[in-house]
């Protein structure tokens, strides 16, 4: 497995995409939570917040899927930094919870501020469902400022269902003081930890044998679900080479088998949309065995990106109009 770093190059991190889906989950149970004691959901209670490299994974990419986390790259010898900082910092207070705010000292985390291809400072980023987005640089006038955070919170709702968790700044203390208490222990909470961790170390026939178990007893699982989809498609990957398989897909657009494996690659590499339509194209132009075995492993890599991503959305919509 890579490092659990968010790569800006356009690479799927799945280990990202299994913390995402993890953090769906826990959002959709606090939502439920909240709509039964009638109170605010608390992952939204720190509304501003310092991020460091350590902490990213955790703080921006997994709170990313209940909330818009806007970014704002600063450094204590900048001028104007020190004039936006506070600015967006009330900003998150009047907005509640529709976003909130991460600040990342550039002097002593390089790795994120080269990772986002940040030319200057100030500059502000926002990152949705793990998905990073440019906002400005420099600084702005309120009035413009107010504009982009409203078109941000109107997008993340439309294209990824993220409202937030609207929430009174003065219940924020209260609130994650709540978020910090340990959540018990699930059944199948030490086996998915060993699944979890022969994954990261590359023990990949392990970690599918594992995810396995757990699907055994609790078929449902969402978690092991998704490490299963993982598991087997880095497994499936692992022993080919990328350009002698695209070459063959190229020069052989008819043998399904080997636009699969082309499939295969294209999600690891992150070319979500490419493996997606090459399957559906499969799907299309076969039949029998050939169109089945197309149309499961498209199932398969929906399993891997989640239900709930609108790139899986548009892939189902296409599917069924080559099927049906």
């Amino acid at each position: 497995m890579q490092p659990r770093n968010m790569s800006m190059s356009g690479v799927v991190d799945l280990a990202a995409v299994k913390a995402a889906g993890e953090a769906k989950q826990k959002a959709e149970q606090a939502r439920a939570e909240a709509a039964r004691t009638g109170r605010a959901p608390a992952s939204g209670a720190r509304l501003v917040f310092d991020v460091d490299e350590a902490g990213f994974q955790q703080d921006v990419l997994q709170r990313s899927t209940e909330v818009p986390v806007v970014i704002d790259f600063w450094a204590e010898w900048c001028e104007p930094c020190k004039q936006l900082g506070p600015l967006l910092e009330r900003l998150a207070g009047e907005y509640a919870g529709k976003f909130v705010l991460a600040k990342i000292d550039v002097d002593a985390n390089q790795m994120l501020f080269q990772q986002f291809g940040v030319q200057g400072i100030p500059a502000v980023f926002a990152v949705v469902a793990g998905q990073p987005i440019p906002l400005f640089q420099g600084a702005a006038p309120e009035s413009q400022i107010r504009q982009v955070l409203d078109q941000l919170v109107q997008a993340a709702e439309q294209q990824f269902g993220i409202v937030g968790a609207p929430l009174d700044p003065q219940d924020a203390g209260e609130a994650e003081q709540e978020a910090e208490a340990p959540a018990p222990a699930g059944p199948y909470d030490a086996l998915l930890e060993a699944a979890n961790q022969a994954l990261d170390s590359g023990d990949l026939g392990g970690a599918v044998q594992a995810y396995k178990n757990v699907l055994n007893d609790d078929p449902a699982n969402p978690e092991a679900k998704l490490g299963l989809a993982q598991a087997e498609l880095l497994r499936r990957v692992q022993d080919l080479d990328p350009q002698a398989v695209r070459k063959e897909a190229a020069d052989n657009p008819a043998d399904v088998r080997v636009q699969i494996r082309a499939a295969d690659l294209d999600l690891v590499g992150g070319h979500v949309e490419d493996a997606f339509g090459r399957l559906v194209d499969v799907v299309k132009r076969s039949a029998g065995d050939d169109r089945e075995a197309a149309r499961l492993r498209l199932l398969e890599l929906f399993e891997v990106i989640g239900a709930e991503d609108p790139r899986v959305t548009a892939a189902r919509t296409a599917l069924a109009r080559v099927l049906f």
